[in-house]
């Protein structure tokens, strides 16, 4: 893959995240995430991959919603993006982070001392953040009563602000030194 293919791949995922998240306001589009974007040589088909929070069924139905949303999309990446030729946009789903997860899980369950085969599958593709643990070698983190409270610094070569503002009609208020907001010309 050439480095122009992968910054067109790039800037299309960062555009099509940010059209997903401002522009469509399609309500079967649940928790989308744009992870990759894969360009043909040619720059005539993309592949989006899009990882998808939810259940099974809500993850079918926001697949559905964003292959119907890709023409729109599409069609307002012609003003973001200097190409000659916008490619067509295919949505594929990413499970690189289900299976993440899951190995996440069986490590889990083999560190508690239980069998990962037991365990029911989860219902959900991702899993509700818990607090890790603590673990042998663990280094404690510095209480935040103790830690030394920065100063602020003063810019090198200006005095410190006295906290006075300036009188209208004061050289210190306006350039020309009149006050009356007006512009002088010097």
């Amino acid at each position: 893959m050439s480095q122009r293919t992968e910054r067109i791949d790039e800037l299309l995922r960062q555009e099509i995240g940010q059209a997903l998240e401002r522009e469509v306001a399609d309500p079967g589009i649940g928790f989308v995430t744009v992870t990759h974007v894969e360009t043909s040589p040619d720059l005539a088909h993309a592949r989006v991959w899009v990882s998808v929070i939810g259940t099974e069924e809500q993850r079918k139905e926001t697949l559905a919603a964003l292959r119907r949303a890709m023409p729109y999309v599409r069609h307002g990446l012609n003003s973001k993006i200097r190409l000659r030729r916008i490619p067509e946009l295919e949505v594929r789903l990413d499970e690189s982070i289900e299976r993440g997860t899951r190995v996440l899980h069986l490590i889990n369950e083999l560190e508690a001392g239980r069998d990962p085969e037991e365990a029911a599958a989860p219902l959900e593709s991702l899993p509700t953040p818990v607090p890790r643990l603590p673990h042998e070698g663990d280094v404690p983190e510095p209480d935040s009563a103790t830690l030394p409270v920065p100063k602020p610094r003063a810019k090198p070569g200006r005095r410190p602000a006295t906290g006075r503002s300036a009188k209208p009609g004061s050289k210190a208020g306006s350039k020309s030194g009149r006050g009356d907001g007006r512009r002088g010309s010097r």
